[in-house]
């Protein structure tokens, strides 16, 4: 897709192997990736914005066309201010197409130029979510196999 800008958005507390693996084959799909560490009301963080998006760019340093953001609103505004013609959401269970398809409609009603892509996560990382992560931590198991190492020690401290 010729000088198309994708938008991959999602809390990230913390970012996962599960959320690297959909980033990146975004990443080889669009010309430019805006990685978006989103503000939800709703949700209790372990890390401010600015924590995860250092988080995430300690992972990611090798994606030359990613870049890494936060916002605190519409996503559908959000991806007009940027030019995306694409949000990227990925899917690791039929439970969360039903609340990402909800979102697409939405997005799209307010957004007629954006189009919202699922990709379904890897076999490996169907499982994986941000708050099992904590979870384990929290009770002093490995987390190694579901976080890059780069970031695990920032992990590890904030949740015990």
């Amino acid at each position: 897709m010729k000088n198309s800008i994708a938008i991959c958005p999602g809390s990230f507390d913390p970012i996962t192997y599960g959320h690297l693996d959909i980033i990146h084959r975004a990443a080889n799909m669009f010309d430019k990736v805006i990685v978006v560490v989103a503000h939800n009301k709703n949700k209790v963080t372990s890390f401010t914005p600015l924590e995860r998006v250092n988080m995430i760019k300690k992972c990611i340093p090798e994606l030359n066309n990613v870049e890494v953001d936060t916002f605190d609103g519409l996503l559908a505004d959000y991806a007009k201010q940027k030019g995306a013609k694409a949000i990227i959401k990925g899917l690791r269970a039929m439970s969360d197409f039903e609340y990402e398809f909800q979102m697409a409609l939405t997005n799209k009603k307010l957004n007629p130029d954006v189009e919202t892509l699922f990709l379904t996560t890897s076999a490996q990382n169907m499982y994986l979510s941000s708050s099992m992560v904590k979870q384990i931590a929290s009770m002093g198991g490995d987390i190694s196999s579901f976080v890059p190492e780069v970031i695990k020690e920032d992990i590890l401290e904030r949740i015990n």
